[in-house]
């Protein structure tokens, strides 16, 4: 071996970021894979996403966008990410909070006064005051609305007003109940901002990432590439039309807009934020927030003496609670309720986006498990089996 060879390999040693992390071959797995989800109605379409230090590496389509119409999935299809916003909503909290307008830990009442006046069932004042790391990790007490005729209809001013309106569930910082704190949050960033909540995203991350897919109510262009949603007859078990309360009727029928779950997006676009997020704040040159506040929001919380697996707007996978199974331990991001799915692994900088938009099928899970672990393996990295939970014995 000469010099050259050897100290090229010498660098490779030292500096293993220089190591090709993922294997081509092994990645094109996955289409064989999401294709037999399809056969096995785990959904109609999927759309897979892959990027290692913010490249894509993986991008690709299987099964249908819309069964009924003949109309093939494709790469650049527009999803309802439902619960995947409030990654985004939390990153749009630390913009704020790195340019010293906002504060995670101080009440929130500060920019919110209605805040200040929330009460408990039983009437009385709360013992400790809501802050945004309360209300972006689901420790508030802000209780799960009822279902209203209203909702979608109203501003986010006047939903805020509503929620706050309804008494506490407990105590805040004393326990977790996913809910709408993060709506709230959304309000916030508009009273400080002096920007309505979709301009205020479209402008600091959006725009800045070329996220040109990712917005609240679509447009007839937009709406044109919306993967139609699917359910599974409980008869004849085949995949059927499902009922989605974010498509409006046509684009002039908008939706309020909501932090807790209401944008559409396409992997592509999704692939740039987590990316951005997985490269400490910046992609491309372009800074989006701070290294410091992508790591405070990914910061798991805790809640009555209990250590949560929640963060600011992300779900992180611990030693003991894991979200992606097949994901390592220190990866983060959120899901969404038609079963869309982003994850990112800091250490490898990799990147998975997943998305279908499935309501009520089995085994809805299953096919985001696989392209998981596939990703991993093409990575080369050994994710170790989830910790099993002991049942007691009768």
């Amino acid at each position: 071996m000469n010099r050259i060879a050897c100290s090229v390999l010498s660098a490779l040693l030292l500096f293993p970021a220089l190591l090709p992390a993922l294997d081509e071959a092994k990645l094109a797995a996955i289409h064989p894979a999401m294709e037999a989800a399809v056969k096995a109605r785990q959904a109609a379409g999927i759309v897979t996403l892959v990027m290692e230090k913010g490249k894509v590496v993986h991008l690709d389509a299987a099964g249908m966008a819309d069964t009924g119409k003949g109309r093939a999935m494709e790469k650049d299809a527009l999803f309802w990410i439902a619960s995947m916003t409030k990654s985004i909503n939390a990153t749009a909290v630390m913009v704020l909070v790195d340019e010293g307008k906002l504060s995670l830990d101080e009440p929130a009442s500060k920019w919110l006064p209605e805040l200040a006046k929330v009460k408990l069932a039983d009437g009385s004042a709360p013992e400790k005051p809501i802050t945004l790391r309360m209300l972006l990790s689901h420790t508030a007490g802000i209780a799960f609305p009822r279902r209203a005729p209203s909702d979608g209809a109203i501003s986010l001013k006047a939903y805020v007003a509503s929620l706050l309106k309804t008494p506490l569930a407990f105590q805040p910082g004393s326990a977790y109940e996913y809910g709408f704190g993060p709506t709230v949050s959304g309000r916030i960033i508009e009273l400080v901002s002096g920007m309505k909540y979709d301009a205020f995203l479209k402008s600091k991350i959006f725009m800045p990432l070329g996220m040109k897919d990712t917005m609240f109510n679509p447009d007839d262009a937009h709406r044109a590439r919306i993967a139609r949603t699917y359910k599974m007859d409980d008869e004849t078990h085949e995949l059927v039309p499902g009922y989605n309360p974010f498509v409006t009727s046509d684009a002039s029928v908008t939706h309020m807009v909501e932090p807790a779950g209401g944008l559409f997006s396409t992997a592509a676009d999704m692939g740039r934020f987590y990316a951005m997020i997985a490269n400490g704040g910046e992609l491309d040159g372009v800074r989006i927030i701070s290294e410091k506040a992508v790591k405070d929001m990914t910061t798991p919380v805790s809640a009555g003496g209990k250590q949560l697996n929640y963060a600011c707007g992300w779900q992180v996978n611990t030693a003991t609670q894991r979200v992606n199974s097949q994901m390592p331990v220190g990866s983060f991001g959120h899901g969404g309720a038609f079963a869309t799915n982003g994850c990112l692994d800091p250490q490898s900088k990799i990147v998975t986006v997943y998305l279908v938009q499935n309501v009520m099928v089995p085994d809805s899970g299953k096919p985001k498990d696989e392209f998981q672990k596939l990703v991993m393996k093409a990575a080369g990295i050994q994710v170790p089996a989830p910790p099993t939970t002991k049942k007691n014995k009768p």
